[in-house]
């Protein structure tokens, strides 16, 4: 029997564990990256481990996510970042240098090689053939300890791409139909595995695309094989020599097959509050648009741009449309400023915005009130934009840069224009200056807003309290740990707590923090596919800090889950889903025995008020079983 793309990588890096879907494993990590907004918890953990270097292959530090420097906090960031970069062997990419994704496809990610991010988005690299999953910044800062990463072997999903997409069909739909047919929820410990002959027609930057968003139905991550193209792409990024031919074998065998014919595609859109809630562009026309942004890790590439361009070219922006673009990288930017194509953008209107994440985390560029905004990156969670009442809708930069012109939703095969002609250079512009290497000989800079990470207590004999909130389904790391303005506050944990949930109920951290007080322990209690979204692991720390000790949900998405675990809050499934509706927000809860019910995974709540027993099961590995145990992994960590 073959092997699949994605067990010929897993399998040399296997430390321990069996290839069989649904063991756990761990494996070899050899590259990691981490982004300003998670970096600097990563790094305050790595620095607590004691180590005086990284042990990994490459390390890369990247500044992207707060370059809107309000106040002092983001700009003593990145000078904690910088340093501590130079002292413990870290690259770092300055500020201005692009979208950590971006840059490290195009200067870094090669094929069968592993990659860890502290940012959910780091798939895109599987575009380029590797195994680059996302991951919370304590899993990421122990990779770069050189201890092996624990997941769970995923299932893989081979799907078989057929034909070649036509004008005006981009590969954000491919992934948008993609959506349209796995959903958000219910794909964890998954990797989706691209094959079939229409796999050569896409270029590695459509391909990132592709394996980006694949992160917004909730897989581990998704893979491309490494082919002509990918060679193509890596000789023309000067970097010819870290290509390798990977690819499944001929007789791989698959754990579910969907394909998809390219050729009758046509242009979607995910409509609010989700990237699952796909409609046809054609079904959408007409409606009126205010803002329309192009940019994020999604679609920022040099051909995304030139395409954007070759539709804007001899027309303007209408009245009623703010539209902004946000080049990639600093590579991007070079690119189309050497070849026109930024003039082109300026003469039609754009606002030219910086090669940073901006407005993809809402820092920026937020919407006005009850506006429609167009954007072609890779979420439109409820408020994420900045602004609660405007609908965000996901789409191809095509499509984004015909509604501009019109000023309503409108479909790209529309334009006339003939875009055909666009493909991948055979040479980018090539400057790496914007990449520090370290040297070893840097004090650590540390402003006032920086703080130790918080730390748990062991789990306790009794774990007795307060239901302190009841959500729903889908609620998104962004719905517990808001962006955006709040996000300047992430080293500074007692701060950043005080935001906790608070586009949902806004009273919930001092709620915590009083029952905390008095010695009790805190429960959140969730619906569906809880944690879904940015693995940024403040969704688990800030909780943590406000005393929240276990989290009862139907079902939990696999970053968070292990945010959870890492930090000592315990992930608990209802066996019975209909059990969810028993409990109400403010009932007194007690686990019976915590400490024997962890052995065996099975737990029993006990809802005092209703006078009621509900079963759960731990959704944890024996590793993180032992973490729990201890109270994070940071109390286990002896080294």
């Amino acid at each position: 029997m073959g092997q699949t793309q994605c067990y010929k990588i897993l399998s040399s890096h296997l430390v321990s564990g069996e290839l069989r879907a649904g063991e756990s494993i761990s494996i070899r990590i050899d590259q990691t990256l981490t982004q300003d907004a998670t970096g600097t918890m990563a790094y305050l953990e790595f620095e607590s481990m004691g180590l005086d270097r990284v042990r990994n292959e490459l390390a890369v530090s990247y500044v992207d996510h707060n370059t809107v420097q309000v106040g002092f906090e983001n700009a003593d960031d990145h000078e904690y970042l910088r340093t501590v970069a130079d002292r413990k062997g870290v690259i770092y990419s300055r500020a201005g240098n692009g979208i950590c994704h971006q840059v490290h496809l195009e200067r870094f990610a090669a094929p069968g090689k592993t990659l860890l991010g502290s940012d959910s988005h780091t798939p895109t690299a599987g575009g380029i053939g590797s195994f680059a999953a996302g991951a919370g910044g304590l899993d990421v800062a122990l990779a770069m300890a050189g201890i092996p990463f624990s997941i769970i072997c995923p299932r893989v999903v081979e799907i078989r791409l057929h034909g070649a997409l036509r004008p005006f069909v981009s590969a954000k739909d491919v992934i948008l139909k993609v959506l349209e047919h796995f959903g958000v929820k219910g794909n964890v410990n998954t990797v989706f595995e691209y094959t079939g002959d229409g796999v050569s027609t896409l270029s590695v930057p459509e391909r990132a695309t592709i394996t980006n968003m694949g992160a917004e139905c909730g897989v581990t991550t998704s893979l491309f094989p490494s082919d002509e193209n990918t060679k193509a792409f890596l000789e023309a990024q000067g970097r010819g020599g870290d290509y390798i031919q990977l690819s499944p074998d001929a007789d791989a065998v698959y754990d579910d097959l969907f394909e998809i014919d390219l050729s009758s595609l046509e242009p979607l859109a995910a409509c609010p509050h989700s990237p699952g809630n796909i409609k046809s562009v054609s079904e959408l026309e007409g409606m009126a648009v205010d803002q329309v942004l192009i940019g994020s890790c999604t679609n920022s590439s040099y051909m995304d741009l030139k395409k954007a361009a070759a539709i804007l070219k001899g027309n303007h922006v209408s009245p009623s449309v703010s539209l902004g673009v946000a080049p990639g990288s600093r590579e991007v930017l070079l690119m189309i400023t050497e070849d026109g194509t930024l003039e082109t953008l300026i003469k039609a209107g754009a606002r030219i915005l910086e090669s940073a994440c901006g407005f993809c985390i809402g820092n920026h560029q937020s919407p006005g009130t009850e506006s429609v905004s167009l954007r072609t990156s890779n979420r439109n969670f409820y408020a994420r934009s900045g602004t609660a009442s405007a609908s965000v809708y996901l789409v191809s930069p095509e499509t984004a840069a015909y509604s501009a012109i019109t000023g309503v939703f409108s479909d790209p095969r529309k334009s006339g224009v003939n875009i055909s002609g666009i493909k991948c250079p055979n040479h980018f512009i090539i400057d790496d200056s914007m990449f520090i290497k370290p040297t070893f000989s840097l004090e650590i800079k540390r402003g006032p807003n920086i703080g130790a990470p918080p730390e748990n207590t062991p789990l306790p004999s009794a774990v007795k309290g307060h239901a302190v909130i009841k959500v729903g389904d889908k609620i998104t790391t962004d719905h517990i740990m808001p962006a955006g303005a709040r996000l300047k506050y992430r080293s500074n944990i007692p701060h950043y707590s005080e935001f906790v949930f608070e586009s949902v109920d806004s009273g919930f951290p001092a709620r915590a923090a009083a029952y905390r007080d008095k010695g009790e322990s805190g429960f959140i209690i969730a619906g569906a596919s809880y944690g879904q979204g940015s693995s940024r692991e403040h969704a688990a720390i800030c909780p943590m800090y406000l005393g929240i000790r276990a989290v009862c949900a139907v079902s939990i998405e696999r970053i968070h889950q292990a945010n959870l675990c890492n930090f000592g809050i315990l992930p608990l499934l209802f066996e019975n889903e209909e059990d969810y509706g028993r409990i109400d927000e403010g009932d007194e809860l007690e686990l019976v025995n915590p400490l024997g019910s962890l052995e065996s995974g099975e737990f029993i709540l006990h809802d005092i008020t209703k006078d009621i027993e509900i079963p759960l099961h731990l959704f944890a590995s024996e590793e993180q079983k032992r973490m729990l145990k201890a109270g994070g992994r940071l109390n286990e960590v002896k080294l």
